[in-house]
Protein backbone atom coordinates (compact mmCIF):
# COMPACT_ATOMS: atom_id res chain seq x y z
CA UNK A 1 0.00 0.00 0.00
CA UNK A 2 1.17 3.52 -0.72
CA UNK A 3 2.27 4.38 2.81
CA UNK A 4 0.71 3.30 6.12
CA UNK A 5 -2.01 5.94 5.91
CA UNK A 6 -2.52 6.63 2.22
CA UNK A 7 -4.61 9.51 1.00
CA UNK A 8 -7.75 8.82 -1.00
CA UNK A 9 -5.89 9.54 -4.25
CA UNK A 10 -3.01 7.22 -3.32
CA UNK A 11 -5.45 4.49 -2.28
CA UNK A 12 -7.31 4.64 -5.61
CA UNK A 13 -4.11 4.81 -7.68
CA UNK A 14 -2.71 1.83 -5.80
CA UNK A 15 -5.75 -0.33 -6.46
CA UNK A 16 -5.79 0.63 -10.14
CA UNK A 17 -2.08 -0.17 -10.67
CA UNK A 18 -1.00 -3.49 -12.13
CA UNK A 19 1.89 -5.61 -10.97
CA UNK A 20 4.11 -4.80 -13.93
CA UNK A 21 7.33 -6.44 -15.15
CA UNK A 22 9.36 -4.71 -17.81
CA UNK A 23 12.59 -3.04 -18.83
CA UNK A 24 13.60 0.33 -17.39
CA UNK A 25 15.97 2.33 -19.60
CA UNK A 26 19.55 3.14 -18.67
CA UNK A 27 19.86 6.32 -16.64
CA UNK A 28 16.39 6.01 -15.13
CA UNK A 29 16.07 7.19 -11.53
CA UNK A 30 14.03 4.73 -9.53
CA UNK A 31 11.72 5.31 -6.56
CA UNK A 32 14.62 4.86 -4.08
CA UNK A 33 16.69 7.45 -6.00
CA UNK A 34 19.06 4.86 -7.42
CA UNK A 35 20.07 5.52 -11.04
CA UNK A 36 20.30 2.55 -13.40
CA UNK A 37 23.63 2.24 -15.18
CA UNK A 38 22.13 0.02 -17.88
CA UNK A 39 18.71 -1.10 -19.11
CA UNK A 40 17.23 -3.44 -16.50
CA UNK A 41 14.30 -5.87 -16.46
CA UNK A 42 12.54 -5.57 -13.13
CA UNK A 43 9.22 -5.19 -11.36
CA UNK A 44 7.79 -1.69 -11.47
CA UNK A 45 7.35 0.19 -8.22
CA UNK A 46 4.48 2.55 -8.91
CA UNK A 47 2.69 3.86 -12.00
CA UNK A 48 5.62 6.10 -13.02
CA UNK A 49 8.00 3.16 -13.40
CA UNK A 50 5.33 1.11 -15.18
CA UNK A 51 4.83 3.96 -17.67
CA UNK A 52 8.59 4.24 -18.22
CA UNK A 53 8.73 0.55 -19.20
CA UNK A 54 6.63 1.30 -22.28
CA UNK A 55 4.73 -1.09 -24.52
CA UNK A 56 6.85 -4.19 -23.85
CA UNK A 57 5.93 -4.40 -20.16
CA UNK A 58 3.92 -7.35 -18.84
CA UNK A 59 1.00 -7.05 -16.45
CA UNK A 60 1.91 -10.08 -14.38
CA UNK A 61 -1.23 -10.05 -12.24
CA UNK A 62 -3.64 -9.88 -15.20
CA UNK A 63 -1.80 -12.67 -17.01
CA UNK A 64 -1.60 -14.88 -13.92
CA UNK A 65 -5.24 -14.48 -12.89
CA UNK A 66 -6.61 -14.93 -16.42
CA UNK A 67 -4.45 -18.02 -16.98
CA UNK A 68 -5.39 -19.44 -13.58
CA UNK A 69 -9.11 -18.90 -14.16
CA UNK A 70 -8.78 -20.54 -17.58
CA UNK A 71 -7.17 -23.58 -15.95
CA UNK A 72 -9.99 -23.74 -13.37
CA UNK A 73 -12.58 -23.58 -16.15
CA UNK A 74 -10.91 -26.38 -18.15
CA UNK A 75 -10.39 -28.57 -15.07
CA UNK A 76 -13.97 -28.12 -13.85
CA UNK A 77 -15.61 -28.92 -17.17
CA UNK A 78 -13.22 -31.79 -17.88
CA UNK A 79 -13.79 -33.39 -14.49
CA UNK A 80 -17.58 -33.10 -14.82
CA UNK A 81 -17.52 -34.49 -18.38
CA UNK A 82 -15.33 -37.39 -17.25
CA UNK A 83 -17.75 -38.31 -14.45
CA UNK A 84 -20.93 -37.70 -16.47
CA UNK A 85 -23.46 -40.53 -16.40
CA UNK A 86 -26.60 -41.32 -18.36
CA UNK A 87 -28.56 -41.68 -15.15
CA UNK A 88 -29.84 -38.91 -12.89
CA UNK A 89 -27.17 -36.17 -13.03
CA UNK A 90 -25.77 -34.50 -9.95
CA UNK A 91 -26.29 -30.82 -9.24
CA UNK A 92 -22.98 -29.69 -10.75
CA UNK A 93 -23.41 -31.85 -13.85
CA UNK A 94 -26.95 -30.61 -14.30
CA UNK A 95 -25.83 -26.98 -13.96
CA UNK A 96 -23.02 -27.37 -16.51
CA UNK A 97 -25.33 -29.20 -18.92
CA UNK A 98 -27.74 -26.26 -18.69
CA UNK A 99 -24.91 -23.85 -19.57
CA UNK A 100 -23.77 -26.00 -22.49
CA UNK A 101 -27.32 -26.30 -23.84
CA UNK A 102 -27.86 -22.55 -23.44
CA UNK A 103 -24.69 -21.69 -25.37
CA UNK A 104 -25.42 -24.34 -27.99
CA UNK A 105 -28.93 -22.95 -28.55
CA UNK A 106 -27.57 -19.41 -28.80
CA UNK A 107 -25.01 -20.46 -31.42
CA UNK A 108 -27.64 -22.32 -33.46
CA UNK A 109 -29.85 -19.23 -33.50
CA UNK A 110 -27.12 -16.80 -34.53
CA UNK A 111 -24.53 -18.72 -36.52
CA UNK A 112 -25.67 -19.72 -40.00
CA UNK A 113 -22.55 -21.44 -41.30
CA UNK A 114 -21.05 -24.84 -40.64
CA UNK A 115 -18.04 -24.74 -38.34
CA UNK A 116 -17.42 -27.12 -35.40
CA UNK A 117 -15.12 -24.54 -33.76
CA UNK A 118 -17.73 -21.87 -33.10
CA UNK A 119 -19.80 -23.54 -30.36
CA UNK A 120 -16.78 -24.62 -28.23
CA UNK A 121 -15.26 -21.17 -28.75
CA UNK A 122 -18.49 -19.49 -27.63
CA UNK A 123 -18.67 -21.70 -24.52
CA UNK A 124 -15.02 -20.97 -23.68
CA UNK A 125 -15.49 -17.23 -24.09
CA UNK A 126 -18.68 -17.12 -22.03
CA UNK A 127 -17.34 -19.07 -19.06
CA UNK A 128 -13.83 -17.59 -19.13
CA UNK A 129 -15.03 -13.98 -19.33
CA UNK A 130 -17.65 -14.69 -16.66
CA UNK A 131 -15.01 -16.05 -14.28
CA UNK A 132 -12.74 -13.06 -14.91
CA UNK A 133 -15.64 -10.70 -14.29
CA UNK A 134 -16.66 -12.65 -11.19
CA UNK A 135 -13.41 -11.67 -9.48
CA UNK A 136 -14.89 -8.17 -9.24
CA UNK A 137 -17.05 -9.41 -6.35
CA UNK A 138 -14.00 -10.22 -4.21
CA UNK A 139 -13.46 -7.40 -1.64
CA UNK A 140 -11.01 -4.91 -3.16
CA UNK A 141 -8.61 -5.01 -0.18
CA UNK A 142 -8.64 -8.74 0.55
CA UNK A 143 -6.15 -10.17 -1.96
CA UNK A 144 -3.84 -7.09 -2.14
CA UNK A 145 -3.56 -7.03 1.66
CA UNK A 146 -2.73 -10.75 1.81
CA UNK A 147 -0.10 -10.48 -0.94
CA UNK A 148 1.44 -7.44 0.73
CA UNK A 149 2.48 -9.77 3.55
CA UNK A 150 4.77 -11.63 1.12
CA UNK A 151 6.14 -8.46 -0.48
CA UNK A 152 3.83 -8.04 -3.50
CA UNK A 153 3.06 -4.34 -3.61
CA UNK A 154 0.44 -4.21 -6.37
CA UNK A 155 -2.28 -6.63 -7.40
CA UNK A 156 -5.31 -6.27 -9.69
CA UNK A 157 -7.31 -9.48 -9.57
CA UNK A 158 -9.94 -8.64 -12.21
CA UNK A 159 -8.32 -9.35 -15.61
CA UNK A 160 -11.22 -7.84 -17.55
CA UNK A 161 -10.44 -4.41 -16.03
CA UNK A 162 -7.16 -4.51 -17.98
CA UNK A 163 -7.54 -3.33 -21.61
CA UNK A 164 -4.58 -5.51 -22.61
CA UNK A 165 -6.61 -8.61 -21.71
CA UNK A 166 -9.91 -7.56 -23.28
CA UNK A 167 -8.31 -6.19 -26.46
CA UNK A 168 -6.12 -9.29 -26.65
CA UNK A 169 -9.20 -11.53 -26.69
CA UNK A 170 -10.85 -9.21 -29.22
CA UNK A 171 -7.74 -9.43 -31.40
CA UNK A 172 -8.00 -13.22 -31.36
CA UNK A 173 -11.61 -12.97 -32.54
CA UNK A 174 -10.55 -10.47 -35.23
CA UNK A 175 -7.88 -12.86 -36.55
CA UNK A 176 -10.50 -15.63 -36.79
CA UNK A 177 -12.81 -13.23 -38.65
CA UNK A 178 -10.12 -12.50 -41.24
CA UNK A 179 -9.13 -16.16 -41.54
CA UNK A 180 -12.65 -17.43 -42.20
CA UNK A 181 -13.52 -14.48 -44.45
CA UNK A 182 -10.62 -15.41 -46.73
CA UNK A 183 -11.19 -19.17 -46.37
CA UNK A 184 -14.91 -19.03 -47.23
CA UNK A 185 -14.91 -16.23 -49.81
CA UNK A 186 -11.39 -16.47 -51.13
CA UNK A 187 -8.98 -13.56 -51.32
CA UNK A 188 -10.75 -12.16 -54.37
CA UNK A 189 -14.18 -12.45 -52.78
CA UNK A 190 -13.00 -10.81 -49.57
CA UNK A 191 -11.37 -7.94 -51.47
CA UNK A 192 -14.50 -7.54 -53.57
CA UNK A 193 -16.62 -7.38 -50.43
CA UNK A 194 -14.44 -4.55 -49.13
CA UNK A 195 -14.34 -2.60 -52.40
CA UNK A 196 -17.73 -3.18 -54.07
CA UNK A 197 -20.07 -2.83 -51.10
CA UNK A 198 -22.38 -1.01 -50.47
CA UNK A 199 -22.02 0.80 -53.83
CA UNK A 200 -21.53 -1.74 -56.60
CA UNK A 201 -19.59 0.48 -59.03
CA UNK A 202 -15.86 0.84 -59.63
CA UNK A 203 -16.06 4.64 -59.22
CA UNK A 204 -17.02 4.18 -55.54
CA UNK A 205 -14.17 1.79 -54.69
CA UNK A 206 -12.30 4.37 -52.49
CA UNK A 207 -15.51 5.24 -50.64
CA UNK A 208 -16.46 1.59 -50.18
CA UNK A 209 -12.97 0.63 -49.04
CA UNK A 210 -12.86 3.42 -46.47
CA UNK A 211 -16.31 2.60 -45.07
CA UNK A 212 -15.73 -1.15 -44.93
CA UNK A 213 -12.27 -0.89 -43.37
CA UNK A 214 -13.54 1.47 -40.69
CA UNK A 215 -16.42 -0.90 -39.94
CA UNK A 216 -14.10 -3.92 -39.95
CA UNK A 217 -11.51 -2.39 -37.61
CA UNK A 218 -14.19 -1.00 -35.30
CA UNK A 219 -15.40 -4.50 -34.44
CA UNK A 220 -12.44 -5.69 -32.33
CA UNK A 221 -12.05 -2.28 -30.67
CA UNK A 222 -15.72 -2.11 -29.72
CA UNK A 223 -15.65 -5.74 -28.57
CA UNK A 224 -12.67 -5.25 -26.26
CA UNK A 225 -13.37 -1.73 -25.04
CA UNK A 226 -17.02 -2.47 -24.19
CA UNK A 227 -16.02 -5.22 -21.78
CA UNK A 228 -13.14 -3.20 -20.35
CA UNK A 229 -15.20 -0.03 -19.86
CA UNK A 230 -18.05 -1.73 -18.03
CA UNK A 231 -15.85 -3.79 -15.75
CA UNK A 232 -13.43 -0.92 -15.04
CA UNK A 233 -16.33 1.32 -14.06
CA UNK A 234 -17.73 -1.38 -11.77
CA UNK A 235 -14.35 -1.89 -10.08
CA UNK A 236 -13.95 1.86 -9.64
CA UNK A 237 -17.30 2.05 -7.84
CA UNK A 238 -16.25 -0.75 -5.47
CA UNK A 239 -13.02 1.14 -4.72
CA UNK A 240 -14.87 4.40 -4.08
CA UNK A 241 -17.27 2.62 -1.74
CA UNK A 242 -14.30 1.10 0.11
CA UNK A 243 -12.92 4.63 0.66
CA UNK A 244 -16.02 5.37 2.76
CA UNK A 245 -14.89 2.85 5.40
CA UNK A 246 -12.19 5.27 6.54
CA UNK A 247 -14.64 8.20 6.95
CA UNK A 248 -16.15 7.16 10.27
CA UNK A 249 -18.74 4.71 11.57
CA UNK A 250 -21.77 6.27 9.88
CA UNK A 251 -20.21 6.42 6.43
CA UNK A 252 -18.69 2.99 6.96
CA UNK A 253 -22.10 1.42 7.63
CA UNK A 254 -23.61 3.31 4.71
CA UNK A 255 -20.73 2.13 2.52
CA UNK A 256 -21.40 -1.46 3.59
CA UNK A 257 -25.04 -1.19 2.48
CA UNK A 258 -23.96 0.38 -0.81
CA UNK A 259 -21.43 -2.37 -1.39
CA UNK A 260 -23.98 -5.13 -0.85
CA UNK A 261 -26.48 -3.41 -3.16
CA UNK A 262 -23.90 -2.76 -5.85
CA UNK A 263 -22.57 -6.34 -5.61
CA UNK A 264 -26.07 -7.75 -6.14
CA UNK A 265 -26.64 -5.48 -9.13
CA UNK A 266 -23.14 -6.20 -10.44
CA UNK A 267 -23.92 -9.92 -10.68
CA UNK A 268 -26.23 -9.00 -13.57
CA UNK A 269 -23.54 -6.82 -15.16
CA UNK A 270 -20.95 -9.58 -14.86
CA UNK A 271 -23.18 -12.14 -16.56
CA UNK A 272 -24.48 -9.73 -19.18
CA UNK A 273 -21.00 -8.61 -20.26
CA UNK A 274 -19.84 -12.21 -20.67
CA UNK A 275 -22.97 -12.97 -22.70
CA UNK A 276 -22.53 -9.89 -24.91
CA UNK A 277 -18.89 -10.73 -25.63
CA UNK A 278 -19.91 -14.27 -26.60
CA UNK A 279 -22.85 -13.16 -28.76
CA UNK A 280 -20.82 -10.55 -30.65
CA UNK A 281 -18.10 -13.11 -31.28
CA UNK A 282 -20.64 -15.53 -32.76
CA UNK A 283 -22.25 -12.77 -34.84
CA UNK A 284 -18.92 -11.56 -36.22
CA UNK A 285 -17.87 -15.09 -37.15
CA UNK A 286 -21.27 -15.68 -38.75
CA UNK A 287 -20.75 -12.56 -40.89
CA UNK A 288 -17.31 -13.85 -41.87
CA UNK A 289 -18.93 -17.10 -43.12
CA UNK A 290 -21.52 -15.34 -45.30
CA UNK A 291 -20.67 -15.66 -48.99
CA UNK A 292 -22.74 -13.15 -50.94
Amino acid sequence: MAGNNPTTTEYIQHHLSNLTYGQLPAGYERYDQTVLSEATWTMAHGPAEAAAMGFNAFHVDSLAWSFGLGVIFCWLFFSVAKKATTGVPGRLQNFIEMIVEFVDGTVKDMFHGRNPLVAPLALTIFIWVFLMNLMDLVPVDLVPRILELVGVGYQKIVPSTDPNITLGMALGVFILMLYYSIKIKGIGGFVKELTMHPFNHWAFIPVNLFMELVGLLAKPFSLGLRLFGNMYAGEMIFILIAVMYSAGLFFGLFGGLLQVGWAIFHILVITLQAFIFMVLTVVYLSMAHEDH
